[in-house]
């Protein structure tokens, strides 16, 4: 610390004068973040909305003295760049997801690979009832069963199998529907 006056002077004006230049700064990369991520998310709409007032913002921290003039020509520049880059289709936009929606996507996959295996399962078991309704009519008759009627017999037991798994499949699809119902529902209040 400094002992003459107006050094300690100087250094508090120093110290105050940094925070207002980083408050400034701060605001420039917040305006460019915001005008970024417009793009990077597709809102073509809001990213011309968003250049002027980010252009604003970065003039002003020139007249402030606190960016140089070249330096804020090349940022606005590149953000004037790259909009008309995507809107001229230029670029194409890979849309980021973040960790959160990636999770949801792989519980999602996982939880219709689970039911699909459910269904498969279930379909073999109504197979394997059916051809033991068959052996048991066949064993538990006092005459045996001819060829005509075991093959009659059989294709009951399948018919019975193929509509209870398009009654699963409906149902199955009803409920997919509501579901996208209720995020179609969902996604506007966001």
């Amino acid at each position: 610390m400094p002992n003459i006056k107006s050094a300690k002077k100087r250094v508090l004006v120093n110290q105050t004068k940094n925070q207002i230049n980083r408050a400034i700064i701060s605001e420039v990369k917040t305006a460019i973040k915001k005008f970024n991520n417009a793009i990077d998310t597709n809102r073509i709409d809001d990213a011309e909305k968003l250049l002027p007032q980010t252009m604003s913002v970065i003039d002003s921290a020139v007249s402030k003295g606190v960016l140089h003039k070249n330096n804020a020509a090349n940022k606005k520049s590149s953000l004037s760049k790259r909009l008309y880059d995507v809107k001229s289709g230029a670029v194409t936009i890979v849309i980021k997801k973040d960790n959160k929606t990636v999770a949801a996507e792989k519980a999602k996959a996982a939880r219709e690979a689970r039911e699909a295996v459910k269904a498969e399962n279930a379909k073999k078991a109504e197979e394997r009832a059916a051809a033991k309704e068959v052996e048991g009519a066949a064993k538990g008759g006092k005459k045996k069963l001819t060829a005509k009627e075991t093959k009659k017999a059989e294709a009951v037991a399948k018919d019975k199998a193929i509509e209870k798994a398009e009654k699963e499949a409906k149902v199955a699809k009803k409920t997919a529907a509501k579901k996208a119902e209720t995020k179609k529902k969902e996604e506007p209040s966001k």
